[in-house]
């Protein structure tokens, strides 16, 4: 319970690219944390390693925008990497060829205190495990003198884990995207706070400033030093860039993009928002999708509870496709039923809020 003890206590108030960012990676494997309270997050291959470390900061300070350009995102380069942004999404776009490139990505997060739980170069997809934000935790004079001999003890109640996804292109180059999900953990019960109470572990936020951060830390990994890297990320002015209208009766969530980066910005939300993509079609737009309806039984299930045997009704898992088709630089996403007829329901219409939310 010392974690909730001290969950509030802290906070990171200096810029992203200070050194307020710790993390550690857990040794202890429990069942995964990551399902969102209406999301459905499956894995094909192994389960998620739960929470050991956690990072956070939330006080980036971006700069003046820069003139707008005549293409849809600004985008900045230095040597042969480049920063590129849309709504509140940023990625980066590397002049190499993604084999060139899996290793040290895969360096720089060992390095950065995770451990990776899916490392798949074949799909392009490396995520780690959670991970706790040391820097976070009070550096009192209690703190100082205990934590060095009994540091186990301390937590902040708060565990990220963060997917990296490298997508090729035409011509060669890299699209490296990041993903931040995050956990946080909470008392529960009529009497929270007294003698016997539980916990549970919930989604929280995603942080997009953290993804900044660490995508500019990946810059320096592949050769822009640290000023250039925080010029580059100031450079990235973002604007809006997608909205839900009804089309022909059914949502429709347009994207102000050609068809190529709405393609990995819709991947990249899916990402986030913790969807489980179980395939996707690229020739014909589409991405299949799981989901689980919002309801009295789609509660998540905590963390102890998981880890002693405890159990909870398992939510009916619903599939959907989302399809994208473009015309200039607009595309629309329209959600399918299983059988790819146009799905019209309080789900589909929740599964495109969810993403415009994303996308913006």
């Amino acid at each position: 319970m010392s974690s909730l003890a001290l969950t509030g206590c802290s906070t990171v108030n200096d810029s992203l690219s200070g050194s307020k960012v710790d993390y550690k990676s857990a040794q202890t494997k429990a069942p995964s944390l990551d399902v969102p309270p209406d999301l459905s997050q499956l894995t094909r291959d192994s389960r998620y390693v739960v929470p050991g470390t956690t990072v956070t900061a939330s006080a980036y300070q971006a700069g003046q925008a820069a003139p707008a350009a005549q293409v849809p995102t600004a985008a900045t380069a230095i040597g042969d990497v480049r920063i590129e942004r849309a709504g509140n999404q940023r990625w980066l776009v590397v002049n190499r060829p993604a084999d060139k490139l899996w290793e040290p990505v895969a360096e720089f997060w060992k390095e950065s205190g995770f451990q990776l739980s899916i490392d798949k170069p074949d799909l392009g997809i490396m995520e780690t495990e959670f991970a706790e934000n040391r820097a976070k935790l009070p550096q009192d004079l209690i703190r100082t003198t205990l934590g060095r001999v009994l540091d186990g003890l301390y937590s902040t109640g708060e565990r990220d884990k963060f997917r990296t996804r490298l997508e090729r292109s035409a011509n060669g180059s890299t699209e490296i995207f990041i993903s931040h999900r995050g956990m946080v953990e909470v008392l529960t019960g009529p009497n929270s706070g007294t003698i016997g109470s539980s916990t549970v572990w919930q989604p929280r936020a995603t942080d997009p400033e953290l993804e900044a951060e660490f995508l500019r830390r990946l810059m320096v990994k592949l050769g822009v030093s640290q000023e250039q890297s925080k010029t580059l990320l100031a450079a990235s002015p973002a604007r809006p860039t997608s909205r839900i209208e009804t089309i022909d009766n059914a949502p429709t969530l347009q994207v102000e993009e050609g068809f190529d980066r709405a393609w990995r910005r819709v991947g990249l939300a899916l990402d986030r928002t913790g969807f489980t993509v179980e395939d996707r079609d690229r020739n014909k737009g589409l991405y299949f999708v799981r989901y689980v309806a919002l309801g009295a039984d789609a509660k998540p299930t905590g963390f102890f509870g998981n880890l002693f045997g405890g159990s909870a009704p398992t939510p009916a898992l619903l599939k959907y496709q989302l399809a994208l088709s473009s015309k200039n630089e607009q595309t629309s996403v329209t959600v399918l039923n299983a059988e790819g007829k146009p799905e019209s329901s309080v789900n589909a219409q929740r599964i495109l809020k969810v993403l415009a939310d994303d996308l913006k």
